[in-house]
């Protein structure tokens, strides 16, 4: 079993590696790194056998890959939906900086062709779930990028939830077959939240993930005063890709669901 907290830090070419498929986290089946660009420098990624999936986090940059071509911003990830280039294996993607800029590039192996796709804040709008429950302390934005209803030919998912300050999100604690990893990011640099991975907890930072086994509780919470981004990436198992049905919650605390707050 890999390890499933990690805190990485950037290098001096700007990039963060976080799960590769032979690290410590390799159990998640997704190669997942995140990269600093300066402006005017340019980030070419294709890899053979491999779709890549290339998410903006701040700043401006020109997608262009597979036919595909556009400039696009984010301010950050609190205030701004997500941009993100969706391709297929041999397809080239090139990333060029129009100012600082971060960014998140999700891969795994998939050998499937398929057409390239950018999308858009208005193809994964933020909505809020769980709003009025647990006493109204697990209310948080979530936006679905692409799974399987939207990407079948994909063998990732990949989304992002906000947190109010305090609250908390994958709550009820649940589990379900497939690893995920979560990326999170704060509001502030002293932000800070709790991951819970099994019996195990972590103190969430700035820049920091945790990397989830498959059949692991997986709640988090966020201290009061900062808002929490989760960027949350699931890799389909072979002939068991996630479903919204796969979400098993821990029996211990479905009561939860009707009890008076």
């Amino acid at each position: 079993m890999g390890k499933i907290f990690g805190y990485p830090a950037f290098d001096e070419k700007g990039e963060k590696i976080l799960t590769t498929y032979d690290n410590d986290y390799q159990d998640m089946l997704m190669d997942i790194r995140v990269y600093r660009m300066k402006l005017g420098q340019e980030r070419i990624f294709c890899r053979e056998g491999e779709e890549t999936a290339v998410l903006l986090l701040s700043g401006k940059v020109g997608f262009s890959g597979g036919g595909v071509s556009a400039t696009v911003s984010r301010k950050d990830v609190f205030s701004e939906g997500p941009w993100c280039l969706h391709v297929c294996t041999g397809t080239e993607v090139r990333v060029s900086a129009a100012g600082e800029t971060e960014i998140l590039v999700q891969r795994t192996k998939n050998e499937r062709e398929f057409a390239p796709k950018l999308y858009s804040p208005q193809d994964a709008p933020w909505k809020y779930s769980c709003v009025g429950k647990f006493g109204d302390v697990a209310k948080r934005q979530v936006n679905t990028i692409f799974d399987h209803d939207i990407a079948p030919w994909s063998n990732m998912v990949l989304g992002e939830v906000l947190n109010d300050p305090g609250n908390w999100s994958g709550y009820l604690p649940h589990r379900h077959p497939q690893p995920e990893t979560y990326y999170f990011k704060f509001d502030r640099p002293e932000g800070f939240g709790a991951s819970f991975v099994g019996d195990e907890v972590f103190k969430s930072v700035d820049g920091s993930f945790s990397a989830i086994p498959g059949g692991r509780l997986h709640p988090q919470a966020v201290a009061p005063g900062f808002r929490m981004y989760t960027c949350w990436m699931i890799r389909h198992l072979e002939g068991r890709p996630w479903l919204q049905t796969d979400r098993c919650e821990d029996k211990r605390y479905t009561w939860l669901h009707d009890a008076e707050f």
